[in-house]
């Protein structure tokens, strides 16, 4: 998933432009800032393909498109967050819960095949889910040690 390689490519290329530059891989840096663009670059979905995120919700959601929007922008904003000492913890708290809250729709849009992308219902399905959750899982946790310091 190209998020995925956002997240480690963006870490790797920022704690070892840190160690060059100033003697020190600053991982937790490098791990906020590597987790600040991959939220940048998945709300790009948000706005790109809302009607393919829609789609991944379940039915009992209300406004699902406003949802979207938010999430997109929550992402934007949390991102930048993570990179200041001050706001770090309080921007990871929210996006932990921000990651638990939205695995049912991922569950769920696996369930019916949506293919966010296309908008349609000819999605990967339920096999999606031995990556999804896996990749949730590791978003939880990186949030958890680089943000929060659990």
């Amino acid at each position: 998933m190209k998020v995925l390689l956002v997240l480690i490519i963006s870490f790797i290329l920022t704690a070892a432009i840190s160690r060059l530059f100033i003697d020190d891989w600053n991982i937790i840096l490098s791990g906020n800032v590597a987790m600040m663009l991959m939220l940048w670059f998945a709300s790009l979905g948000h706005f790109m393909f809302t009607k393919g995120m829609v789609m991944m919700m379940p039915s009992f959601i209300p406004f699902k498109g406003a949802l979207v929007y938010l999430t997109g922008i929550m992402e934007i904003i949390l991102g930048p967050l993570l990179i200041i000492n001050t706001t770090r913890h309080i921007a990871g708290i929210i996006l932990l819960v921000m990651f638990v809250v939205m695995l049912p729709a991922n569950i769920n849009a696996a369930i019916k095949h949506v293919n966010f992308e296309k908008a349609t219902y000819d999605g990967s399905g339920t096999g999606y889910l031995w990556f999804r959750i896996p990749l949730q899982l590791l978003f939880i946790a990186w949030i958890s040690y680089f943000s929060i310091g659990i």
